[in-house]
């Protein structure tokens, strides 16, 4: 096998590295100003974002990618303090729904502001249009569409 690494291969470290690197970054400017995790951050922004502040919890485990078992684990917290909480669906018992409370869109709203702040320094300098490819092409590689993003 050839030393060198594979053009692929290489975006894909590159990548990894580039999410550590920004992961750490928002953990601590959102640990520090609001007491939550990055991962915290993105379970509550896609409750906020979803119709009535309120999502199926299978739903949220697919946009974040976590597993359903794993979305409940990371959930426990934040309905512990009030953040998010539970529904059930009235038809099916087998579907829970997570929801946001209003000191939760407190949160999400005043946190954004922190994500916002990290993510302009973070790509400061590039192009807007290579962002907007970049932000496509990442897109691409999750599977990602409107729907789910």
């Amino acid at each position: 096998m050839d030393e060198a690494l594979t053009t692929s291969t290489e975006f894909c470290l590159r990548l990894a590295r580039a999410y550590a690197v920004l992961v750490r970054r928002f953990d601590s400017g959102l640990g520090s100003h609001h007491g939550i995790s990055f991962s915290d951050f993105q379970l509550l922004n896609h409750i906020a974002r979803a119709p009535g502040g309120r999502i199926r919890r299978v739903d949220l485990a697919e946009r974040v990618g976590l597993t359903a078992s794993g979305v409940t684990r990371t959930l426990l917290p934040l309905e512990k303090i009030g953040l998010v909480t539970r529904q059930s669906d009235p038809r099916d018992a087998r579907v829970g729904f997570a929801v946001i409370t209003p000191a939760g869109h407190e949160l999400v709203v005043n946190a954004t502001d922190v994500v916002d702040l990290i993510s302009r320094e973070a790509i400061r300098g590039l192009a807007p249009e290579l962002v907007s490819s970049m932000s496509a092409t990442l897109g691409d590689i999750a599977g990602m569409h409107s729907t789910n993003s």
